[in-house]
Parts: C-alpha cells; sequence; structure tokens
C-alpha cells in the first residue's frame, strides 16, 4: 500500500471525519471507498460513452432484429 497526501478544506474534512465515524472507519479507509467507487463510475460511464459512440457509427437496422421476433415467445396477456 501507497501513502498520498491530499488537502482537503476544513469542510470537506469536517464532513469526511464525520462520515468515518458513522461508518466506524478511519479517513484513510473511507477515501480509499469512495476512490475506488468513483473510479467504478469513471469506468462506467467510459464504457456507456463506447457502446454509445458504437451506435451512432453503426445505428440499428429497422430490420436488425426481425429474426428474434419471429423466435421469441411472449406469454399471452
Amino acid at each position: 500500500m501507497g501513502t498520498v497526501q491530499i488537502v482537503l478544506g476544513k469542510e470537506l474534512l469536517k464532513a469526511a471525519d464525520r462520515a468515518a465515524r458513522r461508518r466506524r472507519v478511519n479517513r484513510s479507509a473511507l477515501v480509499r471507498e469512495a476512490l475506488r467507487e468513483h473510479l467504478m463510475r469513471l469506468a462506467a460511464r467510459e464504457r456507456e460513452q463506447q457502446d454509445r459512440a458504437g451506435y451512432e457509427a453503426l445505428p440499428i437496422q429497422p430490420s436488425e432484429f426481425d429474426v428474434w421476433d419471429k423466435t421469441a415467445a411472449w406469454p399471452e396477456d
């Protein structure tokens, strides 16, 4: 594990300490968890952007799913 020094404003530091106490973890654990979750959200956002770019470059054709419509078994209402 490495050590990183960061600078936080007073209010953010107080909020972080309150959150750490509520979760019963130390400040470092809280920051690790927050950074891990943020990186996961960034990765998901990047994958969504890649999907969007792919569909914009090669849009779905109107008849593309016709074969599935013919084989799908939908329940009767």
